[in-house]
Order: structure tokens, then C-alpha cells, then sequence
């Protein structure tokens, strides 16, 4: 029942938000549906279509519901046709149009991800109504307390709905803006997960399998959007990577460590189509920000062993990612790439040139970059300095222990 719900819930919390333009009302309604299937399945047996029986029941209920609130003539001139063409309880087939149900999960997945929420409650509300998630298991993701994130997605429905937001898909320059704001929420769900901001783990797979299936979602509904294809097609291609990251006792295992065929190479085929899918769904045929960076994982996988990997393409791409999308982060990556194909000194000009940047003040990847490249130039006792500082920095327990080794494997330390 819980795997089926989980499946289900998002497309019928979506089919009811259109009846209900309300988020919140509408997740209730679809928990009283799953209610009644724990009363009536038991004894009446599974419905060969849990969904649509799912759905059918919260519509109905979502329509009693406005029935009750105002008068049905008022409510019926505002929501037209979708009362009209509610389906009755034993005829569930409008339930599951295909067509309609992509429509509701797309303006789901823009309400969800609108701009007037914060970053944290954007990232709760989308795992919570179409990554059916519990508040708890939201909560051990991303070690904040459950009280904190069920306050948080409280407080993003009432947001959605004191400022009106309507539940619909932008078009134009709006759409092409909000977007990205979706975007950027599946991108950092899986970065939580793949690389884990805090705690005793290194990985999260569990958030990397739920933001690589909501990417996939977006891909099918959304096929003419070139940077939701490199979304995709990065989160595949770095997915593939997760068996080969740690070792056995869950320790970090870097890119130049790993046993490459533990590589899973369905998954980097299904990045490859997906990156051709963003090259044809592209007019100008210019890559966007996501795009870029899946271009760079696939450099990765293409590359049968760390020493083959062609690193004059990767720092040429992380340039035009750096025009694309310019910020210290990419500077950074593109240090990096740059310290393989043109040697570490011409890196750690880059590096040190980011030094001033307020958004790298505590990140601790900067003076971790900086001490290996100081290292590779001989300079040993400031490598260990950087090595030390990036372990101070850091919130990972398992990244702080790759750091204090680096550090003790330093030459004369």
C-alpha cells in the first residue's frame, strides 16, 4: 500500500489541485483517498487500477468539498469544465488520461518550485508532494529536525496560498524564468545526495534515486526543454558513478581511485541519449548551464581509465560554462581541470585569484583545491595549511577524514 501511494500520490495530489487550487487541501484529500483504500481494499480487493480508483475517489471528494464551501453556480463558473468532465466513482477512465495527468503533475511541479518560496521549503514542498516523501524520512535527509521541516512545509503551502499563487505552467519569458527555479531544485536534491553537506555519510543514494526520477519525470513531460534533457543527462551520468564512491566501510573513494568498471554503464547510456535529446531539442544549438556540465560528465565517462580523460576538452567546456554561467564555484572546477591539461601553476592562478570571492569564504573546497595544487608544486608546508583549514571547514564527517589522510600523507607532515 505504501509503495503504491508513494507511486500514485503525486499525480493525484495534482489531478485535485486543479479542481481545488490549493496544494495543501489537496495532498489532504489524497490522504483521505489512501484512508479509504485501507478500509475498502482489505475487503473488497485491490482494484485492477489503484490509481485511477485513487484519483477518482479525491476528485469526488475535492468536489464535494467545493460543493460545500460556496455554491456550486459561483464555483462552477471558476472552474468550468473540470467539474464538468469529473469523472463518477465507478467510471474512473477520465481519471487517468494520460495527457491531463502530465498537464496537473507540470503545474504541480511549478507551484511547488515557485519563486515566493525559499530555496529549504521549495526543496521539502517538492519532495513532499512529488517525491512522496514523509516528513520524516525529509527530515533524515538532510539531518534537520522533523518539527523544522514540517514547519517549513506548513508554511510554504500557506505562502502558496496567501499570495494566490495559481496553480498552472508559465509560457514565455516567465516559464523560461521559473524554470530554472525547478531546475535547480531537483539539481540540489541529488547534490545532497551525492555528496552529503554534513553528517557521518558521504552518500545519500536514496535522495540521488528520488531527484534523478523527478528529472526523469520532468524530460517526459517537458520534451522541447533543452536544459531539462541536460539535467537528466547530467544526473545519469553522475549517478552512474555512485557504486564506485566509497569503499567498504563507506569511505570517499576520488574520481582518480575509482574502479571504473563498477561504473554503471546503463546509466551513462542513458546520460549519452539524454544529452543528444538536449543537442536536437536546442534551436541555436548552444548548450545551456546543464548541458555544459553533463558534456563534462560524459568526458568522464567516455574515458576508460583517470589518465585517458581528455582534460583539455573539460577545462575548454568549464570555459564556456564559465561565460554561460559565471561563478566562483565553476572558476573553481575550472581550476581544477585546467591543473590537468596546462599543469597546477597555471591553476592556482585561477585559485588564487578566487580567494576574495564572499561565496567561497567558507567553502571548504577552495583551500582543499589550493593544497593539492600546492602540494604538486612542492610547496608542502602550505599544501598543509590549505589541508588542514578544509578539514576545519567541512561539516562531512567522512570528507573530514579524506582530508586529515591527505594531510598525513604530505611529504615531511
Amino acid at each position: 500500500m505504501d509503495t503504491v501511494f508513494r507511486i500514485e500520490s503525486p499525480r493525484v495530489i495534482a489531478g485535485v489541485a486543479r479542481i481545488v487550487r490549493d496544494v495543501g487541501i489537496a495532498e489532504e484529500l489524497a490522504q483521505d483517498a489512501l484512508v479509504a483504500a485501507l478500509e475498502r481494499w482489505p475487503r473488497d480487493g485491490v482494484p485492477d487500477n489503484p490509481g485511477a480508483w485513487l484519483m477518482a475517489t479525491a476528485r469526488h471528494r475535492a468536489v464535494d468539498l467545493v460543493r460545500r464551501r460556496e455554491t456550486y453556480a459561483r464555483k462552477l463558473r471558476e472552474i468550468g469544465r473540470d467539474l464538468e468532465t469529473t469523472a463518477p466513482f465507478e467510471e474512473p477512465a477520465d481519471s487517468h488520461d494520460p495527457d491531463g495527468i502530465d498537464d496537473d503533475l507540470l503545474r504541480l511541479v511549478f507551484t511547488a518550485c515557485h519563486p515566493v518560496l525559499s530555496a529549504e521549503a521549495r526543496i521539502a514542498l517538492t519532495l513532499r508532494l512529488l517525491g512522496g516523501l514523509t516528513t520524516a524520512e525529509i527530515a533524515r535527509a538532510f539531518l534537520t529536525p522533523e518539527p523544522t521541516i514540517a514547519q517549513r512545509i506548513v508554511r510554504a503551502k500557506r505562502t502558496l496560498a496567501a499570495k494566490n499563487v495559481a496553480f498552472e505552467v508559465p509560457y514565455g519569458p516567465e516559464r523560461a524564468a521559473r524554470l530554472g527555479s525547478v531546475l535547480d531544485v531537483v539539481y540540489l536534491v541529488f547534490n545532497e545526495g551525492y555528496a552529503a553537506t554534513a553528517g557521518d555519510d558521504w552518500l545519500r543514494p536514496a535522495l540521488c534515486e528520488d531527484a534523478l526520477r523527478l528529472a526523469r519525470v520532468l524530460s517526459q513531460l517537458m520534451p522541447g526543454e533543452p536544459e531539462v534533457h541536460g539535467l537528466t543527462a547530467l544526473l545519469e551520468f553522475q549517478a552512474s558513478r555512485t557504486a564506485a564512491r566509497t569503499g567498504p566501510d563507506g569511505e570517499p573513494v576520488l574520481l582518480k581511485d575509482q574502479n571504473r568498471r563498477r561504473w554503471n554503464r546503463m546509466l551513462i547510456a542513458r546520460g549519452i541519449a539524454a544529452l543528444d535529446r538536449a543537442g536536437a531539442a536546442s534551436p541555436s544549438g548552444a548548450p545551456g548551464p546543464y548541458a555544459l556540465q553533463a558534456a563534462i560528465a560524459a568526458c568522464h565517462a567516455h574515458a576508460h581509465s583517470y589518465e585517458e580523460t581528455d582534460w583539455v576538452s573539460i577545462a575548454t567546456l568549464y570555459g564556456l560554462l564559465a561565460a554561460r554561467a559565471p561563478s566562483p564555484v565553476v572558476e573553481l572546477n575550472r581550476a581544477v581541470a585546467v591543473s590537468m591539461a596546462e599543469g597546477p601553476a597555471k591553476a592556482l592562478e585561477i585559485v588564487d585569484a578566487l580567494a576574495a570571492a564572499p561565496a567561497l569564504r567558507d567553502y571548504h573546497l577552495l583551500p582543499s583545491v589550493r593544497g593539492d595544487l600546492l602540494a604538486r608544486l612542492g610547496r608542502t608546508a602550505e599544501a598543509g595549511e590549505e589541508l588542514a583549514r578544509a578539514a576545519g571547514l567541512t561539516r562531512n564527517a567522512r570528507e573530514r577524514q579524506l582530508l586529515l589522510d591527505r594531510l598525513r600523507s604530505l611529504p615531511g607532515v
